[in-house]
């Protein structure tokens, strides 16, 4: 019996709807806005998340990262004791190789100066936008993306010779020897002729980015023939036993404070950081993201539900004989408060089924046309529906109750 009373006021809620077609899609819009926000920017974050994470793993749990400068966006100038930092040398990750029995091994990774473009050519083809790296012998071994899939990395022999040999990302090699084997061929890199002696395994791309576009040479080659940025040599280590990420940490601090005669009592004048400095830093990003998300759909939903209320005091006001005849033949006023309170759910959950959808056609899109990954979860799915149903009940629980408290008699009696 009583679902048969809820299955005609659904019914009679859809028809009401209906009746009021414009007027319904229009309240619904600020449902929609609300709902579709929460949908596509949570997927495009959850997307984001799960790259990362991906990225993170594939380096290594244990890491240590050494750089001038602590990582994140610099607003603005730097601050004094920044500017005064001495730039990290190759003999800085010597020197952590050689006094911290605590480190297994130590890598050093220098990049080109940007704002140089340098050419990388064998016989008739050419690549313009790959980057150029030096590396020390041990990279492979503290980031293991890095192994080669033929061929060989550099040896302890080539960096201390400065020979002139190199090794190629995946992509790099797709471009330049597309046909052909790599290993043994000879290239020019800017200049300087240097001999391919390694292809590493393919990494993918990260935001749409390649990471296997570049080409890798011993770190001394590197500093001798190509120009860079000194305050771009960065340091990685991995500990000897899992578990003493800590204590590595503050014994490769005591060696790099001495080398560089910090005094007692001043802060570190380097950057040192693992993982989970970089998580904190990606949550730190992707929380403001959430809040520029809640703003913009808590204004679409605040719009929508301010508009939901609007709708049913006009229905309200519209159907008054229509309360009155039913109040008449035996309606409580808890039958009209449902009546009204389901339309009022219903208008916005068909506002929160579209935003869903919408949502999803979104992230599809972003997906396809844009390097940004997205995932839609059940999670975003379920919250951005609750929503918009809690907006139903919210905002239609007044005029509900104007509907409820109405005497049968002035109701009949009102044109």
């Amino acid at each position: 019996m009583r679902f048969g009373i809820l299955k005609e006021i659904f019914r009679m809620s859809l028809d009401s709807i209906k009746s009021h077609k414009l007027r319904s899609f229009l309240t619904l819009l600020g449902i929609m806005i609300g709902v579709m926000t929460v949908i596509g920017m949570a997927s495009i974050i959850q997307g984001l998340n799960k790259s990362f994470l991906s990225e993170l793993e594939s380096v290594g749990s244990d890491i240590i990262i050494i750089s001038k400068h602590e990582p994140g966006i610099q607003i603005g100038r730097l601050s004094e004791e920044d500017r005064q930092r001495q730039d990290l040398t190759y003999e800085d990750a010597l020197a952590i190789e050689k006094e911290c029995d605590l480190v297994k091994a130590t890598a050093v990774n220098l990049v080109a100066d940007f704002f140089e473009s340098i050419p990388i050519k064998y016989r008739n083809k050419k690549s313009q936008d790959s980057m150029v790296m030096g590396m020390n012998d041990q990279f492979p071994e503290v980031i293991s993306v890095y192994s080669p899939k033929k061929g060989r990395f550099f040896t302890k022999s080539d960096i201390e010779h400065t020979t002139k040999i190199c090794v190629l990302g995946y992509d790099l090699n797709e471009i330049l020897f597309p046909h052909s084997e790599a290993i043994g061929k000879d290239i020019r890199i800017g200049a300087e002729k240097f001999r391919v002696v390694g292809v590493l395994q393919k990494r993918g791309s990260f935001f749409g980015q390649s990471r296997d576009n570049f080409v890798g040479m011993p770190i001394t080659t590197f500093m001798k023939y190509f120009p860079y940025d000194k305050s771009n040599l960065e340091i990685i280590t991995i500990p000897r036993k899992h578990g003493y990420l800590t204590e590595t940490q503050d014994q490769i601090i005591n060696v790099l404070r001495k080398r560089r005669r910090v005094e007692f009592g001043k802060p570190n004048d380097f950057a040192i950081y693992n993982q989970d400095t970089l998580i904190d830093l990606y949550n730190q990003l992707t929380g403001a993201a959430y809040i520029v998300m809640i703003v913009i759909s808590s204004i679409g939903l605040l719009v929508g539900g301010i508009g939901v209320m609007n709708i049913m005091l006009v229905s309200v006001k519209e159907r008054t004989g229509e309360i009155g005849l039913r109040k008449a033949l035996g309606a409580r006023p808890a039958d009209i408060l449902r009546q009204f309170l389901i339309e009022a759910v219903v208008l916005t959950g068909i506002g929160g089924i579209l935003g869903i959808l919408i949502g999803f056609g979104i992230s599809l899109l972003v997906r396809i046309t844009t390097p940004l990954p997205s995932s839609v979860t059940l999670l975003s799915v379920l919250l951005g529906f609750f929503v918009s149903v809690s907006i139903g009940i919210f905002f239609g629980i007044f005029p509900a109750q104007k509907a409820a408290k109405m005497e049968p008699i002035n109701a009949l009696r009102y044109e």
